[in-house]
């Protein structure tokens, strides 16, 4: 292992990250981690900060922050290796969600987590993209980023019942969208009231949209409903704390290798969280299958890898 480079977001968690500075310097210097800390100055700050880290061979490259930081780093990587297999890529998790985190199984204190990227055990999994922005964890249209705008504005309450309570008031206010849907087997040209797409089964802390994703498969999962009143979401909406809206007759599921969205009107875009679009009409997705790798503890990490 060369020397590592932290990049955090200080406001990850809403200034958690701020707060946890000192205890990571002390952490790598008490566990003998060689590093580099740097830290963000604004958003897409993350983006450039793990370009130039990858490039002047920093290893690993860890993000310290939440769901959003972590995407903003690996949309670095995946910028400076090209058409290579980027990482490894190391985590401190810091954020409200924490979703890839938790669906690869990592430490979520501040002195394991640096631990296990000490250890270097990699696991080698998909990258997906949606119209040029690469995401990790999950990517949605419709109702899904008009909860993350909503959620955003929402200062009081923090953590997962903030986006609960987005998704809640976000419902009430919703309109469908008319969308020409079209993958791999099959297509559907009707009004739909959200898209989500996961490379992992979670999102938003608590949102199992995708319930059968796996990272690591060469596919994206994506979940669409059809036309579907406030009364129908509202009640939908706790089955996707376990993913069982799945089942309901107007959820419609679907495993592809690609995806593409006509819309009407224009929908935001968000990928990990992040919105990066704001009125699109067409969204087009890929899978980019194994092509980062992730620091994770031993026993989750994939057959074909191994300890860098």
């Amino acid at each position: 292992m060369t020397t590592a480079k932290i990049i955090l977001n200080p406001y990850a968690g809403r200034w958690k990250a701020q707060a946890a500075i000192p205890e990571i310097e002390r952490v790598c210097h008490e566990i003998g981690l060689d590093y580099e800390l740097a830290v963000t100055e604004g958003p897409q700050h993350a983006i450039e900060l793990a370009r130039e880290a990858a490039l002047a061979r920093f290893s690993p490259i860890v993000a310290a922050g939440g769901d959003g930081s972590i995407s903003e780093v690996v949309n670095g990587l995946m910028q400076a290796a090209g058409d290579e297999v980027a990482g490894p890529f190391g985590v401190i998790p810091l954020g409200s969600a924490d979703d890839l985190a938790d669906m690869l199984g990592l430490e979520k204190e501040i002195k394991a987590a640096c631990r296990l990227i000490q250890t270097g055990y990699t696991r080698t999994i998909d990258v997906g993209c949606v119209n040029g922005r690469f995401f990790d964890n999950n990517s949605a249209i419709g109702l899904e980023p008009m909860v993350t705008i909503t959620q955003a504005a929402m200062k009081r309450v923090k953590g997962t019942p903030r986006y609960i309570l987005a998704a809640l008031k976000t419902i009430l206010n919703h309109k469908d969208w008319h969308a020409r849907l079209t993958w791999d087997d099959g297509e559907f040209d009707g009004p739909v009231a959200l898209v989500s797409v996961g490379n992992t089964r979670r999102t938003g802390g608590a949102f199992f949209m995708t319930p059968r994703a796996e990272p690591d498969d060469g596919f994206l999962d994506f979940v669409f409903t059809g036309e579907l009143g406030r009364l129908q979401l509202l009640r939908l909406l706790p089955t996707t704390f376990d993913g069982s809206h799945v089942e309901h007759p107007d959820v419609a599921q679907a495993r592809t290798t690609g995806l593409t969205i006509e819309c009407d009107p224009p929908t935001p875009i968000q990928a990990d969280g992040e919105l990066f679009e704001l009125a699109a009409t067409r969204i087009e997705y890929a899978i980019l299958p194994a092509r980062l790798q992730v620091i994770v503890p031993e026993l989750n990490r994939g057959l074909q890898d191994s300890n860098g």
